[in-house]
């Protein structure tokens, strides 16, 4: 199947690419998770900030394989297109889990990693699954209405001054959409469809070979903090950063911080 995947891009086409790839929030999007950072990033790097299959300007497909594994196929026919041969890769949640399951398929194409909150990476030792944050997701799924998108808002973040109304408002709008209604529905049954074990990423952990940045909230309620616990005994060259009094999007709520160690991490010799 072949998807369109629409993205923006910043920065220099001589710098190297850095990917960046949203989290799978209802009406989630390249620039509602990333607006902020790309600047940041495009200083150093030629950033190409992708909207998800199913998310934002991208195609909604009704209907796939495993997500992570569809996803990734998207994202190397995007690279493939534009001609570039290798990037690093940044990923939320979701998008976590699109660049293990792109390393882990393609090789020498992913660069560097970091990861914060990865789905599929994580795995619960001690948190009950699903997690809060996983429920709420799927009561917006069954019901969507603008009370439960912010429900599932609030559980994101620990400093809940960055859920706005319009923050609420806009989500809303992009989530409640027919044709995203469908492809979240398409998402949810690709996790536990025949090729479900695709995305139990954990269980290949232990072949990725790039260097691997787990950032973490200590207050996730989406991926918890003890789902970083295997990963970070799995991986070869992985380096764990935990931030307290942080939820699942650290790229927001510890905004300079995280730039600054997600730049040092990918630039470092």
């Amino acid at each position: 199947m072949s998807v369109r995947l629409h993205y923006h891009e910043a920065g220099t086409d001589n710098a190297e690419t850095l990917v960046l790839l949203h989290g799978g929030g209802p009406g989630a999007s390249a620039l509602s998770n990333f607006r902020a950072n790309i600047p940041v990033f495009a200083k150093s790097f030629r950033v190409l900030a992708v909207d998800m299959p199913g998310y934002g300007q991208s195609d909604k497909p009704a209907e796939h394989d495993q997500y992570f594994s569809f996803a990734s196929r998207a994202l190397k026919d995007l690279l493939d297109s534009l001609e570039i041969e290798q990037a690093h890769v940044l990923g939320n949640s979701l998008g976590g889990g699109t660049a293990v399951r792109f390393a882990l398929d393609n090789g020498k194409r992913a660069g560097r990693l970091v990861l914060m909150g990865p789905g599929g990476l994580s795995l619960n030792v001690f948190s009950p699954d699903p997690t809060e944050g996983v429920r709420k997701l799927s009561a917006f799924a069954r019901t969507p209405t603008r009370e439960k998108i912010e429900e599932f808002l609030r559980i994101m973040v620990f400093d809940q001054s960055l859920i706005t109304d319009e923050l609420i408002d806009e989500r809303f709008e992009a989530a409640s959409k027919p044709e995203s209604l469908r492809a979240m529905a398409a998402l949810g049954k690709s996790f536990s469809g025949p090729d479900f074990e695709q995305g139990m990423l954990w269980r290949e952990a232990y072949k990725l070979r790039q260097r691997v940045l787990l950032v973490w909230g200590r207050e996730d309620r989406v991926n918890p903090l003890d789902g970083a616990l295997l990963a970070t005994k799995l991986i070869p060259r992985v380096q764990l950063h935990v931030f307290g009094g942080c939820g699942h999007w650290a790229q927001l709520e510890k905004f300079d911080e995280f730039n600054r160690l997600a730049l040092d991490f990918l630039t470092e010799a």
